[in-house]
Formats: C-alpha cells, structure tokens, sequence
C-alpha cells in the first residue's frame, strides 16, 4: 500500500482508490513500482489518489475479477476515504465493470480506460484524435451490454432487418461501426501522406534518429536539448504523445531528422498499439533507434523489457550496433540522480555495453558522445574512395564535406586527391552531380 497525506488531497473534486489486481505473483518490490506507475496514470488526468493497494488474486472470479471479501473491503476503503473512483490496474471484462460499479456505487474504471482517457486529453493532432476515437470506440464496442441496460428494448420482427424492430444497443453498435469505418478510411489516408512524406525523406541525404523509451523516461528533454526546440517536457507520464520531428546538427552530415515518439507503458492496450501503428512506422523507417532509458529508476531493466516487447508486436527487429538494418543505441538518461554513496540507491552496472551512452538530458552531459556514436554508427556501411576533385571546384568540395567524411586530402598541381567515406546514396547523388 501507498500511503497519503491527508492535505494532498485537499481541493479535488474526483478522489480515486487504486486496486492492483496481482495475477502474476510479481515481488513486494515489482508491486511497488507498479502501484506508483498507476498513481501517476490517475494523476496524468486529474485524478487524486486517496489509496493504493495490492491484492493477491489466485482464481479471478469472472463475475468481478476479484473474491467476494475483497470487493467488500474495497467498499469499505472507498466510504472510508471518501473515495468516487476504483482504478482497477488491470483489464476489466464489460461484465467485471458493471458488477464492481453497481456493487460498490462508484464510477470503476480499469487500466485501458484509464490510459485512453489519458491519450483523449493529450492528442493535439488530426491523426492522434482520430487513433484514439478509434481505439476507443474499440473498446467500447464490446461494452454496450453495460451502457445501454437501464433502456427498454423494442420488440418486433425476428431481428433479421433493423427499423422499428432494432433495439437501442444494436442501433448504437451500428453507429459505432460506421464511425469505426469512417476512422480507418481517414486514417488511411492520412498514412498514405505520411509515406509520401517518409519516402521524400528517404530521397534526400538526410538520416534519421528515432527516440523510443518508457514513458517519463526523458525522451523530450533529450529532443529539445538536441534541437533546440520546446517540445512539453514534464514530470508527468505521458506528457508526449503526437510524434514530432525536428533537423539536428551531425558530424559528418548536412544535418539528420530526430523524431520524438509516445512513451510506452506495461500492459500497453491492445487498442492503442494498434492505433497508433501508423504513427509508430516512423520507427520502423529510421536509420537509428535511440532508447531512452531512466536508468536512476529501480525498474529500469522491466521498463526496457518492456519498450522492447512492444516494438516486436510493432514488427520493429532491433539489432545492436555491429548488426545490419536499423541500429539500436541505448541512451541511460539522469545518471546525475545517481547516488554511489547511497546502497539503495540504484547503482550503476560495473560494464556499460558498447552501444550504450551515459548522459543526464536535463543537464546536457554525455550528448557529445551520444551524437558521435549516432555519427559513426550511421556511417559503418559507408564506402570509402579515393577521388580527384579541381581545386577551384568549391561547391563540389563543400558538397563532399557537407555530406561525407573527408578521411584525407593531397594537394596536387590542379586538383584534390580525397579519401571521402560516404554512404552508397549519397556516392549516387555525387556521380550524378
């Protein structure tokens, strides 16, 4: 349990009990750092959370996923704290939730709704409301047994037309199949744009760098250091969700495209990962993957764990650094909440692997050397030359330098003999000048 301060909940309109249902027999420590994510999620859309607490679950009853006992002592919890809210942090059947609201008389609602409401309230973008109508609808669908009990149904006919014989619930399911199709048509559309847009990109000489990680990982402090720009960064799960892309200064390059994306989350809806597939394809076409990772979090390995497990369901194939496709570079951000002194504290490993980078986002350190191993990864699979350039040719020289490496110059009588390291792209764009 997650105790609170009374004056912390002062001035809140919607108070909210939180109830972990443990199916998997995770550790007191695991159970820990869950709890604290839910309270972050019921915070990330106003909620204040009066209590949170585990409860072992064996054998879920399919009636309300927890035992009769326990649902009688989360009743008592909610009228003794004042509670109007249950967050269930787990998936809840259409059923479970009607029985646990008509129960207790409070407003249930479970992981996946809580984190669409989230995304409800954040999506700026055309496409970001449309995934999450979409996903959310979704999730409705199924749940209109509950939504719809308290109206009289009509009779009449044997159910195989709809008008004056078609109930409430199947007229509204009907309704949200339209919209539901009506989304994935715009949506189409809108993915159709974002690969013409993806393909030019592709065209020209520009690399680009994809930041993934947990959410509140530091994935937009890192973007905004890198690119000067103010995308919101806060201390608050979620705080990006529309994906933005900004051009970033690289050693060896004209310049590379960063793209910021969602942080992701365990038990990540089935909805939204579907959803947001669109958007996430920006993943899928960079050159480098960077994840972020807290690593000053004492569930920094379960977190990375779990940022992975959702980039295969997305068909993204990480490969470390020494790989073919898109690398992978690890990016172990607030090393500067680090405490070697203290023992519980968590501390750093005695070996950092190759593809790994320590740096603090909000401080600025370490970025040099996670840029230079951006650099000199994107370049592995480059081709070396030896090429003669005319001396007074400075565009095609700046050209060179702009969008190559420059290994080694010998000046002779008319002419530059250059050791230039390119990729096998940017080779064709030089013949073709």
């Amino acid at each position: 349990m997650i105790p609170f301060e009374k004056d912390e909940l002062d001035g809140s309109r919607d108070l909210a009990v939180i109830a972990h249902p443990n199916l998997d027999s995770l550790g007191e420590n695991a159970l820990e750092y869950r709890l604290e994510e839910a309270v972050g999620l019921a915070l990330a859309i106003g909620l204040k959370t009066t209590s949170a607490r585990n409860f072992s679950v064996r054998a879920p009853k399919a009636g309300t996923l927890f035992g009769s006992g326990q649902v009688d002592q989360i009743k008592t919890i909610l009228a003794q704290e004042g509670a109007n809210i249950l967050v269930v942090d787990g998936s809840l059947s259409a059923i479970q939730q009607r029985n646990l609201e008509e129960f207790l008389n409070v407003k249930v609602i479970d992981r996946t709704g809580l984190i669409l409401e989230i995304f409800g309230a954040r999506a700026t973008t055309a496409e970001g409301r449309l995934q999450v109508e979409l996903a959310h609808l979704d999730y409705q669908a199924g749940r209109l047994v509950r939504s719809w009990t308290h109206l009289e149904r009509q009779r009449g006919g044997f159910g195989f037309l709809g008008g004056p014989g078609e109930t409430q619930i199947e007229s509204d399911r009907r309704m949200i199949r339209d919209r539901m199709a009506k989304l994935r048509r715009d949506l189409s559309h809108l993915q159709k744009t974002r690969s013409l847009h993806r393909s030019r990109r592709q065209k020209a000489p520009w690399p680009v760098v994809a930041l993934v990680g947990y959410t509140n990982a530091g994935k937009s402090t890192l973007f905004n250091r890198l690119t000067g720009a103010d995308v919101m960064a806060e201390d608050l799960l979620f705080a990006t969700l529309d994906p933005t892309m900004r051009e970033f200064p690289l050693p060896g390059y004209d310049k590379a495209i960063i793209s910021d994306t969602v942080g992701f989350v365990s038990d990540l809806p089935t909805q939204l990962v579907a959803a947001f597939r669109a958007t996430l394809e920006e993943v899928t076409a960079a050159d480098i993957i960077v994840h972020v990772r807290d690593i000053s979090h004492a569930a920094s390995d379960a977190q990375s764990h779990d940022v992975k497990q959702i980039l295969a369901d997305l068909g993204v194939e990480l490969v470390e650094v020494d790989g073919a496709g898109p690398l992978l570079i690890e990016a172990w951000n607030k090393v500067d909440l680090i405490d070697g002194d203290d023992p519980e504290s968590p501390q750093l490993p005695d070996h950092v692997p190759e593809n790994v980078v320590l740096i603090s986002a909000i401080k600025g350190e370490g970025l040099d050397k996670l840029v230079d191993m951006i650099s000199s990864n994107l370049s592995r699979n480059h081709d070396i030359a030896k090429i003669s350039v005319p001396a007074g040719d400075g565009k095609r020289i700046a050209w060179l330098h702009e969008n190559g490496k420059i290994l080694q110059t010998d000046q002779q009588a008319n002419a530059l003999i250059m050791d230039v390291k390119m990729s096998k792209r940017n080779w064709g764009r030089y013949n073709a000048l």
